[in-house]
């Protein structure tokens, strides 16, 4: 029934193997909310191409874009969505006006305080083990004993983890 309160739904799932799970649902409100307005702070745009000149021909779409796009921020999909090639770049700004004069510095190739742009160099090998599996002893020792596809997993991690490690995985974990 309708009331001055939101409507709610709620569920709480309790798992035979320890997993549990609540939700709760709530009506949205039945109000528009009001626009906000435009913000000055400009995030940075992150730019990635397999080519230096791919990188300058996309700073400089990008700027044709945003000029005849007014309302459009593309900072979260170019920094989450996109592919991240070895030359990259960001343009910089403070002002709408600072950030397209980046974007142009990039796609004409001159050097611009609104503008970075580098090439990624090889690194170290980092890993990371998020402690599945632990959460009783010998867990792992007996899906090693029990199940071929994780042992032949497992077998080919140490072998190719063990040369990097102080001691060998196998007696770690």
């Amino acid at each position: 029934p309708e009331t001055d309160h939101p409507r709610r739904a709620a569920v709480s799932s309790f798992g035979i193997s320890g997993t549990n799970a609540h939700l709760i649902l709530e009506a949205a409100p039945n109000t528009v909310p009001e626009a906000e307005e435009p913000q000055d702070t400009v995030l940075p745009l992150l730019l990635s191409a397999k080519t230096e000149p791919a990188l300058r021909d996309q700073a400089g779409r990008l700027h044709e874009f945003l000029t005849q796009h007014q309302n459009i921020d593309p900072a979260a999909t170019l920094a989450n969505g996109r592919s991240h090639f070895q030359h990259r770049a960001v343009a910089l700004g403070e002002t709408r006006e600072e950030l397209l004069a980046g974007l142009k510095a990039l796609a004409d190739g001159s050097p611009s305080k609104q503008a970075v742009q580098g090439t990624v160099r090889g690194g170290k090998l980092a890993v990371l083990f998020t402690g599945q599996g632990a959460q009783r002893l010998g867990m792992g020792r007996e899906l090693h004993n029990t199940h071929p596809v994780f042992a032949t997993a497992f077998d080919e991690a140490c072998a190719a983890l063990d040369p990097h490690l102080e001691h060998p995985l196998r007696d770690v974990v």
